[in-house]
């Protein structure tokens, strides 16, 4: 035998026996449950790779505080960077984009691949990482940043690269799409909702990030960047939370035959890229209308492939933690195989669009006061900015009494043409000078 295939030959088996290392970043809710299935399925995972997979470090705030009996004590430690320099796979489940980036740089440059499921991290930075990891010859993989366990990140960057991608739309927050159903089909007021969501751990005790729409923007920011293969950051962003609807605003949705979804939008236009998300009123016959709970849902637009639709469990710590380790077994065959992944190609220098280039119809719903000639004064500030009237419903309940004013405070929905966001504003700006009209309205799209 050839001396120099029997030295390949002991060399390849030698590899095939090694454990392949992951090290996890944060023992939380997800990170629990990723370590659960590397330890449950270590042995259907390894035939599956082809080599053994071994956790070698949880990294963790408090290892005393982390108490589940599939964690071994001994790998339990507040020493980050030593997980990180101990692992062929470093696995970020930290969250944020300070911490979280040091480390995943430092695994990076050490030619270690990362798997995470922070989407701010990578609607912030994003294009840095991925050219890190490509210069250091590594994968980085987040499935889960995007929909939890909804495969829609793997299609961007993988199926869909012989295709043109025109448009995405979808549910991609859980916890608002949850509130928003519970408006809907109970008529229960936001407030109220948000507790009951915070109770059963639906939202944080902070629901900031979920209920303003930031956690669906850095998910659009991702979604547009590997849909587009241009750098979208969080900053370019328009983004509009849930917290102003009001159970009036589902009452008169329903009785529209619409419901009420918080939507990220991201399309690719003549007048450039742009990535929103905003509430909309969408059709009760719309396939997005049916997507109810905690669930997620994507619809994407292709050249060729046209219309596809991705829809599944949006959070949670077991759906999310099955899209970690299905990145932690596609890069750990990729180790055994020698090879890394597909890079992110970034290619394109594509424009923003601007507000002005964004047009749609939209429902505004006014509070005003129950006197003679005041639909006439609000039409003609529509008209005077050249904002085209579809329909007004007059036919919503009325509110209450303001103090001063005898008369009742009603409610009336003027639903537009499509027309431009920018002009939308200065004309509501311009009926609110009006004495007639009380408070703030609510203004909500309308999808056809």
């Amino acid at each position: 035998m050839n001396p120099v295939s029997s030295t390949n030959a002991t060399q390849t088996a030698a590899n095939e026996t090694t454990p392949i290392r992951v090290g996890l970043l944060g023992a939380g809710t997800v990170g629990s449950q990723t370590a659960r299935l590397l330890v449950e399925q270590k042995d259907d995972l390894a035939q599956r790779i082809g080599r053994p997979i071994e956790l070698s470090g949880v990294a963790c705030l408090d290892p005393e505080e982390v108490d589940f009996p599939w964690i071994d004590k001994a790998l339990l430690t507040s020493d980050t960077a030593s997980v990180v320099d101990g692992a062929d796979i470093v696995v970020e489940l930290i969250g944020g984009t300070g911490v979280a980036r040091t480390f995943v740089r430092q695994a990076l440059e050490n030619g270690s691949s990362v798997v995470t499921a922070n989407k701010a991290l990578l609607a912030k930075y994003g294009p840095e990482l991925y050219a890190l990891a490509e210069e250091n010859d590594a994968d980085i993989y987040f499935e889960a940043a995007v929909g939890g366990a909804i495969p829609i990140v793997r299609p961007l960057r993988e199926s869909l690269v012989g295709d043109q991608v025109k448009s995405m739309l979808g549910i991609v927050n859980g916890t608002t799409n949850y509130i928003l159903d519970e408006m809907t089909t109970k008529g229960l007021e936001f407030d109220d909702v948000l507790k009951k969501a915070q109770e059963l751990g639906y939202a944080e005790a902070d629901p900031t990030g979920d209920v303003e729409g930031y956690d669906a923007a850095n998910k659009a920011a991702i979604m547009a960047t590997l849909g587009f293969h241009t750098n979208i950051t969080i900053d370019d962003v328009s983004v509009e939370g849930i917290t102003k609807i009001t159970a009036d605003d589902i009452a008169a949705a329903t009785a529209e035959g619409h419901v009420v979804k918080l939507l990220a939008v991201v399309e690719n236009s003549q007048a450039g890229v742009s990535a929103r998300v905003y509430p909309a009123l969408i059709k009760q016959d719309h396939p997005l209308a049916s997507v109810h709970g905690s669930f997620n849902a994507v619809f994407l637009k292709a050249e060729y492939a046209d219309d596809l639709m991705f829809y599944g469990r949006g959070a949670g710590g077991a759906p999310t933690a099955s899209a970690v380790v299905g990145d932690i077994v596609t890069v750990a065959r990729h180790i055994a195989a020698g090879t890394t992944g597909p890079s992110i190609p970034m290619y394109n220098d594509l424009p923003k669009a601007p507000l002005s280039a964004s047009k749609a119809a939209f429902a505004v719903n006014f509070r005003i006061h129950d006197t003679p000639g005041t639909l006439a004064q609000v039409a003609q500030k529509f008209a005077d900015h050249g904002v085209s009237i579809n329909g007004v419903n007059q036919d919503l309940k009325p509110t209450d009494k303001q103090p001063g004013y005898d008369g009742e405070i009603q409610q009336f929905r003027i639903v537009t043409h499509p027309t431009d966001e920018l002009t939308l504003r200065e004309t509501i700006a311009d009926v609110c000078t009006l004495d007639c009209v009380d408070g703030e309205p609510s203004v909500l799209r309308v999808l056809d």
